[in-house]
């Protein structure tokens, strides 16, 4: 009898202490995958100092966001390197580019992290000014504690000139759910 009433003595104290240690404080859930991470805030900084480097014609700027095994291959299929890039930015031969990106999503790999995003760039062809829509892939290396870009691939967004012309098939069923073989 001693024996079973010093259990359950036990086990009230325990679990007592317990509630007594979580009682203060607010219980804190996980929170589900929130829409901007750590790291999308991480590479967005990236991303809006590289931005600016190409808005601002800043050669050094550039020189800390690009590897100097950077390989670029833009949306018309040109491929460049680092070095040419900086040399775009110095020679300063289109006045009118601008450039803006936004981080979508980065995945961590080690050393290495993919940041996919949406940009918009303005700058000039033979045929005149163009505003360019697409997406980006942008693989990063870490480096003496920073990153650096080692390859960009940017995609042009196609216009959809049909929207018009083409309807929506509307559901001749009452429900929202049909199931064809027991309807109409």
């Amino acid at each position: 009898m001693k024996r079973s009433f010093a259990w359950f003595c036990l086990v009230l104290l325990m679990s007592w202490t317990s509630y007594s240690q979580t009682a203060g404080t607010p219980v804190v859930k996980p929170a589900a995958t929130s829409a901007e991470s750590p790291e999308i805030r991480e590479f967005q900084k990236i991303e809006d100092s590289w931005a600016t480097s190409i808005n601002d014609r800043d050669q050094y700027g550039l020189e800390l966001v690009l590897s100097p095994l950077f390989v670029d291959v833009s949306a018309t299929g040109d491929i460049t390197t680092r070095n040419q890039q900086v040399a775009s930015v110095i020679t300063g031969e289109d006045k009118t580019i601008h450039l803006e990106q936004r981080v979508i999503t980065v995945r961590m790999l080690g050393d290495i992290a993919v940041a996919n995003g949406t940009y918009s760039l303005h700058h000039k062809v033979s045929a005149g000014p163009v505003d360019e829509k697409g997406v980006f892939t942008h693989v990063f290396e870490r480096t003496r504690g920073g990153w650096l870009c080692i390859n960009s691939q940017r995609t042009i967004l196609r216009e959809d000139t049909n929207t018009n012309t083409k309807q929506k098939k509307k559901s001749e069923s009452e429900l929202p759910f049909h199931i064809p073989l027991l309807s109409k």
